[in-house]
């Protein structure tokens, strides 16, 4: 399987049974992709059944690092299809996706740091025989979450630009290779967390501090070596924004629709709001509203 339309089809037909169709909806002339109301409450619940589906299992299950929300997705598609799960997630993941993964049975492991996170994941795969199921650099995960795209262009077709956050960059590389070209994709990191950013000014993956906002969904080490290739080839470039803008995209998002998203779900959209990225005349923009893992927020 390779991470291009072919290879998102497949995972598409494989995965249908087990995932929502999400919705997309007009707010102000920018369609908005829901993936917020996903099983387990993100996009990465599409990667997380492509694995467990499509690679071959063991007896001793799976094992996922995660900030968060791939951690809550594998751990549901775990629970789904009977397999036993452990994730490790940093000990400053919301609570609200702690709680998930905890509600979902799986084996929740806090650990200091995310190096951490990574580090006891792989120690467990390799004592343990399970399968690690990487939050973003593997071709799976990545075909799982370009089945987001698949849905978007046929419920918006003709999108000018889509704009997409990124943290190892799993859901971007997806939703670029389906596009291929086609149409415009634009990265959203926060500033304080700018993975790919800075790779594509390095020229490759390089360590990159991360804080901040949406530190537990955009914050991962560096952006994945398998991700990069198809992110240079595919996403056209990456705006930063800050932690105040994406505290306003979610003001406008529940404002305008209701919409409850948490921080890492609506950096895309601060570019808007922010005036980090301005469409052109009549461009046509898509937004991927990612994530809605989060406890109350004061939206006043």
């Amino acid at each position: 399987m390779d991470v291009d339309r072919e290879g998102i089809a497949a995972a598409a037909a494989v995965i249908a049974p087990h995932i929502r169709r999400t919705p997309a909806i007009d707010l102000d002339g920018v369609t908005l992709k829901l993936e917020l109301v996903q099983h387990a409450g993100s996009f990465k619940t599409r990667g997380a059944f492509a694995n467990l589906l499509l690679r071959e299992m063991s007896a001793a299950g799976v094992v996922a690092a995660s900030g968060g929300n791939h951690g809550g997705a594998i751990a549901y598609a775990a629970q789904k299809l009977g397999r036993p799960a452990k994730i490790f997630v940093p000990s400053y993941a919301s609570p609200a996706k702690v709680e998930r993964i905890r509600d979902y049975g799986a084996d929740l492991v806090l650990c200091d740091s995310i190096g951490e996170v990574f580090a006891g994941a792989e120690a467990w795969a390799a004592s343990t025989g399970a399968v690690y199921v990487h939050p973003f650099d593997q071709i799976e995960t990545m075909c799982g979450a370009g089945t987001v795209a698949l849905e978007l262009e046929q419920q918006a077709p003709g999108l000018d630009t889509v704009l997409v956050a990124v943290g190892g960059g799993g859901l971007i590389a997806g939703v670029g290779a389906w596009y291929g070209g086609a149409t415009r994709v634009i990265g959203v990191e926060p500033e304080t967390a700018a993975t790919l950013y800075r790779a594509f000014e390095a020229g490759g993956p390089v360590d990159v501090p991360g804080s901040g906002y949406a530190q537990d969904s955009l914050a991962p080490p560096r952006v994945g070596a398998r991700v990069y290739p198809i992110a240079r080839r595919y996403v056209e470039r990456v705006v930063l924004v800050t932690d105040d803008a994406i505290r306003e995209a979610q003001r406008r998002l529940w404002s305008a629709a209701r919409i409850v998203a948490e921080a890492g779900g609506s950096a895309a959209l601060a570019a808007l709001v922010s005036g980090r990225y301005v469409p052109a005349a009549g461009e046509r923009v898509g937004v991927v509203v990612s994530g809605g893992n989060t406890v109350a927020v004061n939206f006043q």
